[in-house]
């Protein structure tokens, strides 16, 4: 992968084919999990009549999809599951529209990516996304210190844990390109 730079209002950047792969698989499967989520809504007749999306009361039962969806309010259960029936379909919704927004600007087999500020934008919150998720599998606390079960370098952990070390650095370039503008 070449960083992220800011040249002519543009964000650009360049990745291998295998790294592009990776990013749309991964992407993928954070879509699928939201898409899990969005199925578990409730069948409402009275939304179906108005076109409100109505989502689920209950929390995610996957901790990583609870994660990418927390609670509307810390204190107050009952609350948040109202908060969470209202916009958590918007939530959703805005989470696949920048998963998509990467997908559409990613080449698939490899190659310059050029983003504009919105397009920047949504790379940022799509990898955010993916780095939530994978950071739940792994159970990483901190950043800086490394998650159990990574210290022997065959196993699947510390393939997860590179993937998410090397999704943190692309982060970082974009980020740090779109502060520097």
């Amino acid at each position: 992968m070449r960083p992220f730079h800011r040249r002519f209002g543009k964000y650009s950047a360049s990745f291998e084919p295998a790294e592009a792969t990776l990013i749309a698989d991964l992407v993928d499967q954070v879509r699928q999990l939201l898409a899990g989520r969005r199925a578990e809504a409730p069948s409402d007749p009275l939304a179906q009549l108005t076109g409100m999306t109505m989502g689920p009361a209950s929390k995610p039962q996957d901790p990583a999809v609870a994660r990418l969806l927390p609670d509307f309010h810390a204190q107050d259960e009952q609350l948040s599951s109202g908060l969470r029936v209202l916009h958590e379909p918007e939530l959703i919704a805005t989470k696949d529209a920048a998963a998509v927004a990467l997908l559409d600007t990613l080449p698939r087999g490899g190659g310059p990516v050029r983003l504009d500020d919105d397009a920047a934008a949504a790379w940022s919150s799509a990898l955010n996304d993916v780095r939530l998720a994978l950071g739940v599998r792994l159970q990483i606390t901190e950043d800086d210190s490394p998650p159990p079960g990574v210290d022997d370098p065959d196993s699947p952990q510390a393939a997860m844990y590179a993937t998410y070390r090397w999704l943190s650095a692309v982060q970082d370039s974009l980020v740090s390109a779109m502060l520097d503008a």
